[in-house]
């Protein structure tokens, strides 16, 4: 996801301006958790898919981590800016293999990603492990943390 949707490995970002045949990533459904949280879940997949600047500032935390394959973190201003960068977009994603675990006041969510699209008008196609950490603080879910890795 490359949430992971959507930066994988050294400092690709696959942001996401919708393509006229997908609305969204295709197998992100959320049936089964608390509503709250699939909402939020929803809302930034979305975000991420649509390079949506305003959703992607209020769906993470302020002290957000990305970790990606290159073993460099990124803050959450470093990932906001490289997933709305002009000429990044993304025309396929698709999720599976999910991982889910909820608690009250946070969850686990992940699985595989495999994406296409370009950064920064580069053609690139992505296939990665990762794992979103969300916390409700102040009676809101945000994504605190992305673990997202290359897979070969």
């Amino acid at each position: 996801m490359r949430s992971a949707i959507w930066i994988i490995g050294t400092s690709v970002t696959l942001t996401v301006a919708a393509a006229p045949a997908q609305t969204g990533p295709q197998g992100a459904d959320y049936r089964g958790l608390p509503r709250d949280l699939a909402a939020a879940a929803t809302a930034y997949d979305l975000a991420q898919f649509k390079a949506d600047r305003a959703e992607l500032e209020r769906l993470l935390a302020d002290d957000y981590i990305l970790a990606g394959s290159s073993g460099k973190n990124q803050t959450k201003a470093q990932y906001i800016a490289g997933a709305t960068a002009p000429g990044s977009r993304t025309s396929y994603v698709a999720l599976s293999l999910k991982v889910r675990r909820v608690w009250s006041d946070g969850a686990v969510l992940g699985g595989m990603v495999d994406a296409r699209g370009f950064d920064r008008g580069k053609p690139i196609a992505v296939h990665a492990r990762f794992v979103d950490v969300w916390a409700k603080r102040g009676g809101r879910w945000r994504v605190v943390f992305t673990q997202a890795n290359a897979v070969k």
